[in-house]
């Protein structure tokens, strides 16, 4: 049995989930809507407030589809109930994110351009500089795979490197910091 797959999701109130005859969920609830295809050898059924997941088989590819999919539609439950929100924060001189006209991330990373970075729509960027404190830029969705991946893609722009720790990083996360070169005699 898949230990995730089993487990069945619990609908909060002011949420509601359809299945239509080709197997396409659709989570409705006060901040969004989602929708996921769901394989046709995996069944979803709706009972109260609750979600079940069962598979057909007991095919190696059958049970990995079981757990994934229970993970994408607990995602999508608690996405628009209650949505996602990921920051980050930019560690280094002269560092700088601003956001202009609605959605579009402007960043200053020490290269000889700024880098622009239009978001999606599902996603809703704010940057904040105070004084004495890293810039920090906060991403919030409902759609945690979308979410990840634009987090991902800024990130990409300068990761984090060990030695002074300059870069983008998520806040509250721990590098691992290498020792610079020894000096010698």
């Amino acid at each position: 049995m898949s230990r995730i797959g089993i487990l069945p999701i619990d609908i909060p109130a002011g949420v509601t989930v359809e299945v239509d005859n080709e197997n396409l969920v659709t989570v409705k609830g006060p901040k969004g809507e989602l929708k996921q295809q769901v394989d046709k050898n995996i069944t979803v059924k709706v009972e109260e407030n609750r979600v079940n997941l069962e598979r057909s088989s007991e095919d190696k590819d059958q049970k990995s589809k079981h757990g994934l999919y229970r993970s994408l539609l607990n995602n999508m439950v608690v996405g628009v109930s209650e949505g996602y929100t990921i920051r980050q924060e930019l560690v280094g001189v002269g560092y700088r994110a601003d956001v202009k006209h609605g959605n579009r991330l402007e960043l200053s990373l020490g290269f000889s351009h700024d880098i622009i970075l239009q978001m999606p729509d599902e996603v809703k960027v704010e940057a904040k500089t105070e004084r004495r404190a890293n810039p920090v830029i906060t991403l919030t969705s409902i759609d945690k795979q979308l979410i990840g991946q634009v987090a991902a893609k800024i990130r990409s722009f300068r990761p984090p490197e060990p030695y002074k720790g300059k870069g983008i990083r998520f806040v509250g996360e721990q590098l691992r910091r290498k020792a610079g070169k020894a000096a010698s005699v």
